[in-house]
């Protein structure tokens, strides 16, 4: 699976997809992830990318034609998946992620200031997509939540297919040693029922929990 950011901060993304299971991941090409700078497909010598908004309003909006460059730089002719991140847009969940694993390509194009040229949207056919009821000052965390949400799903990616959670029975509450953690002067136990052996038993506790 090839991810292709197209950001005015890839290194926001770049420092996080390096490191830890993704780092692994990338350096045993299980994915690769390629960043696209709107301001190197600008002719304007101050490599500007953002434009004051028609109709009037507040702050600045990035203009449609470097952002367009910097996708067909990407993907070219090839067929892609390309999501552009907006508040309003579709609800980010394990679902909609399961449902990447069938794209080779998939671009992210990642807003800033006031918005993108809607533009974009409509010639590129994007989806647009939301990692939350709320507004972020950039799509870059939105096109870290996906890489890391749909790379967890390729085989390989996790040490064990077991952890992935959406196919495993787990609680929210897990444990480990020791079994009797002493903080402040007061004793905290794990459960019983996870020191049994009983897995039968254990897994009841899990579905409650």
């Amino acid at each position: 699976m090839h991810f292709h950011v197209i950001s005015l901060f890839p290194e926001t993304v770049g420092a996080y997809v390096e490191s830890s299971i993704l780092g692994r991941a990338l350096k045993d090409g299980l994915i690769k992830v390629s960043f696209y700078n709107p301001r190197d497909f600008t002719p304007d010598k101050w490599q500007r990318v953002d434009q004051r908004p028609y109709g009037g309003g507040p702050g600045m909006v990035l203009e449609a034609e470097s952002i367009l460059k910097a996708v067909d730089k990407a993907i070219g002719k090839r067929k892609a998946k390309i999501i552009f991140f907006a508040a309003s847009g579709r609800q980010l969940d394990s679902r909609y992620v399961r449902g990447l694993s069938k794209y080779k390509d998939i671009v992210l194009i990642c807003g800033r200031y006031e918005g993108v040229d809607a533009r974009v949207v409509k010639i590129l056919k994007a989806e647009q997509v939301s990692i939350g009821p709320y507004v972020l000052t950039g799509g870059e965390i939105g096109a870290m939540t996906v890489i890391d949400a749909a790379s967890r799903h390729l085989p390989g990616v996790l040490g064990k297919i077991e952890s992935l959670e959406e196919s495993r029975v787990a609680g929210k509450d897990v444990y480990t040693r020791p079994e009797v953690l002493t903080y402040k002067g007061k004793k905290y136990r794990v459960p019983k029922v996870l020191l049994s052996g009983n897995h039968a038993l254990i897994e009841s506790w899990r579905k409650k929990h």
